[in-house]
């Protein structure tokens, strides 16, 4: 199990400040976003960020594209520009989402839609050596569990898997069923810890979640091939904390 970081954890930092920082944090490399970080089309700024990731020791653990199958195709970006960056990037793996419904609301039409186009990225990639991962977010096929597993029996390609992170306030058991059952699939996971009171999400130390996150990192180190722990939404957009997260996600991984 590699270590790492998000890029747009730090939206407001520029390239050069996040490879510091995740070299200070004595991490193993970067998910670059296509959002702010390495823009969709933006064939230099991929290459001199790949250059200063590679300068610093660091790997490309992946590109966080914001694709959305079934949908961004319509409105303007398409994945070949995405798969064009992604190569320029050095990046192994592309992160999309899975349309913009979430199951609830997708009938069998829309759930068709992406899955021809989840299978048509796939394939795409695949011929450039590059994997698809479908992270499980709201508002998107991957919301729940159920969806998740069904989407993947239903695109049934093998180079598009899966991008785990915890589904929002669901108990530690939904969880862990939930990544135990899509183990065969597993690519990268986004790693943070959040509270939920009040009605609202509260970012937390990645400290307080030791009992929950000890138990998923040591089902995924399971699976048999390299894959990535990826730090996200650091409580209040600090680097400080940031860097005691970083502390605690090595000695993690390190005990596995």
């Amino acid at each position: 199990m590699k270590t790492g970081l998000v890029s747009i954890t730090f939206r407001k930092l520029s390239p050069a400040q996040i490879v510091k920082l995740a070299a200070e944090a004595k991490l193993d490399g970067i998910e670059w976003g296509g959002d702010v970080h390495v823009p969709h089309g933006n064939l230099a700024t991929a290459r001199e960020v790949l250059s200063l990731t590679q300068d610093s020791g660091l790997s490309v653990a992946a590109y966080g594209s914001y694709y959305r199958a079934g949908e961004s195709e319509n409105q303007g970006l398409t994945f070949g520009k995405v798969l064009e960056t992604a190569k320029e990037l050095g990046a192994p793996l592309i992160r999309v989402w899975a349309g913009k419904k979430g199951s609830g609301k997708a009938d069998e039409s829309y759930r068709g839609i992406v899955v021809k186009d989840l299978q048509r990225i796939g394939e795409m990639a695949q011929n450039s050596g590059i994997i698809v991962s479908i992270e499980y977010h709201g508002n998107s096929l991957t919301d729940t569990n159920e969806s998740a597993q069904a989407l993947m029996q239903e695109v049934a390609h093998p180079n598009v898997r899966l991008y785990w992170q915890p589904p929002n306030e669901k108990p530690f058991e939904y969880c862990y069923d939930g990544l135990k059952a899509i183990l065969q699939h597993l690519t990268n996971l986004h790693v943070f810890y959040w509270s939920f009171a009040e009605g609202q999400h509260q970012r937390r130390p990645l400290a307080e979640g030791k009992t929950v996150w000890s138990e998923y990192l040591g089902l995924s180190a399971s699976i048999g091939h390299d894959i990535w722990a990826l730090l996200e939404f650091v409580r209040g957009d600090s680097p400080e904390q940031f860097l005691d997260d970083a502390r605690m996600l090595r000695q993690w991984v390190a005990s596995l």
